[in-house]
């Protein structure tokens, strides 16, 4: 079988979450990745170098430069007739992408998987991450997102891909790219880090959230994130939060600062490698699944936990 990966890409290098995306299609088959933009010939030779790939499809034409999802859509539907599986990185813009495919191929999707099972069975998370749905697929093509924390990333070099053009679809006319605001730090990406400090609603105010969490994560060099119910109170940006209805990171260490551990907060960051829980409630939630906890005064502990980094 002959997969075909949506590669997520700037037009100059490819986002992180394609490199998971190749591992869980290299257990379905050979794996090819589509880099749809405009001026994106780095991008396709970064996707080249990345082990497991065998053949990189370069589209590039004006109405794929800001990946609108309409023409996306129609470009990978014009590739489609060769592929089994077309599989998505289950980011915000995949997500956009793969429902308008597999509608186009009256085929239903499959979503947010973290295991291979077979080339037509999957496991995905149900209920907030509390239960492992199995799934089984009778369609003939399968159209696939994958939830990046469940596989590995595969390497970024040592592939040797051939390059091929496609020809470009025309703008489908439905969308147009207006503007793009990007936030700027100097500190990780929050879905890429490898250290993310967050903070709960237990901080109490916006200036205490920068006060207590900046310093620590300064010294980490950490990524910061934050809970729902801080960012709904004010205290951090909607971009911080972490969730089922934010962002799931799955970093080497993740430390929980003031956050009790609600259900939709867990489903985004339980999968993280070592979880630091400091809340000053010892019945918290989130000391069920962390890997090391400490029942305190978040703020005498955490400020003394930084002087001692």
């Amino acid at each position: 079988m002959t997969v075909l990966v949506i590669a997520e890409h700037d037009n100059a290098s490819l986002k992180g979450a394609t490199l998971n995306t190749v591992t869980a299609a290299a257990a379905l088959g050979e794996v090819h990745v589509l880099v749809a933009g405009h001026n994106a010939a780095a991008a396709a030779q970064a996707a080249a170098q990345v082990t497991g790939v065998a053949k990189v499809l370069h589209a590039d034409g004006p109405a794929l430069e800001n990946a609108l999802a309409e023409n996306v859509a129609a470009q990978v539907l014009a590739l489609a007739d060769g592929y089994e599986h077309i599989v998505f990185p289950a980011t915000a813009s995949g997500k956009n992408i793969a429902p308008r495919v597999a509608a186009k191929l009256d085929v239903a999707q499959i979503s947010d998987i973290t295991k291979v099972v077979s080339g037509d069975t999957f496991e995905r998370p149900i209920y907030a991450g509390n239960a492992i749905a199995t799934v089984q697929s009778q369609d003939a093509k399968k159209v696939i997102t994958v939830r990046a924390t469940g596989f590995d990333a595969a390497a970024a070099t040592g592939g040797s891909a051939a390059v091929e053009s496609v020809a470009a679809v025309a703008d489908s006319g439905k969308s147009r790219f207006v503007s793009r605001e990007v936030s700027k730090s100097d500190r990780p990406e929050l879905t890429a880090a490898k250290v993310i400090v967050s903070g709960g609603r237990a901080l109490g105010s916006e200036e205490k959230f920068k006060e207590v969490i900046t310093p620590l994560a300064d010294k980490l060099g950490a990524a910061i994130g934050a809970s729902r119910a801080a960012v709904d109170a004010g205290y951090a940006p909607n971009d911080l939060q972490v969730g089922q209805t934010g962002k799931i990171v799955a970093p080497e260490m993740y430390v929980a600062v003031g956050i009790s551990g609600a259900i939709q907060h867990l489903a985004g960051m339980k999968d993280s490698k070592v979880i630091v829980a400091i809340n000053k409630d010892e019945e918290a939630p989130i000391f069920s699944v962390a890997d090391y906890g400490l029942v305190a005064d978040l703020f005498a502990a955490v400020p003394e936990l930084t002087e001692k980094l």
